[in-house]
């Protein structure tokens, strides 16, 4: 169960958003936009740029699992300053999320989970809860925050850039004609 819900996810997010960076990165080239810029750029003064946001959305998709398997994670100290850079976070989460055991991640929702954020808040909970309240929350506030970023740099993307996973499930012949 725990599996269920942490590895897929943070697998389909983290390859749309390497779809996305591909997609600014020919963009920007086209715009004159270059990819420093792009590093760089943040939403407001008091948000991380999109680099962070995409060492972030790696770190949170690696951390939940290092808490409910008892792992060791990379460590992705520094931001990327460049596309390729991003590019290689991302394929070193995914590389680490294809080889998670399953078992190693356990069933048992109500197992203890506790951890302390460099502030010094400190949290106990369910092993379910904290999927559900915290690592999900966590990926999934980085991973838009990465999109938004790009959005906000012109990049053309939509919804079905961020669940591009999903066209997998589309039934044949019900896509709408272009």
């Amino acid at each position: 169960m725990l599996y269920d819900l942490t590895v897929p996810a943070y697998q389909n997010g983290l390859r749309a958003l390497s779809g996305e960076l591909s997609r600014a990165r020919t963009w920007g080239e086209e715009n004159g936009i270059g990819e420093l810029q792009f590093a760089v750029a943040r939403l407001a003064p008091d948000m991380f740029p999109l680099a962070a946001q995409v060492r972030f959305t790696c770190i949170q998709a690696l951390q939940p699992l290092a808490r409910l398997a008892d792992a060791d994670v990379l460590d992705f100290p520094d931001d990327a300053t460049d596309f390729a850079g991003m590019q290689d976070q991302i394929g070193a989460a995914l590389a680490f999320l294809d080889a998670v055991d399953r078992a190693a991640l356990g069933d048992d929702g109500d197992r203890g989970v506790s951890f302390t954020l460099p502030n010094g808040m400190a949290f106990d909970m369910r092993a379910f809860d904290y999927v559900r309240d915290w690592a999900q929350p966590q990926f999934y506030f980085h991973r838009t925050a990465a999109y938004a970023v790009l959005r906000h740099m012109g990049v053309p993307l939509g919804k079905a850039d961020y669940v591009s996973y999903m066209m997998r499930y589309l039934r044949p012949g019900t896509a709408p004609a272009a």
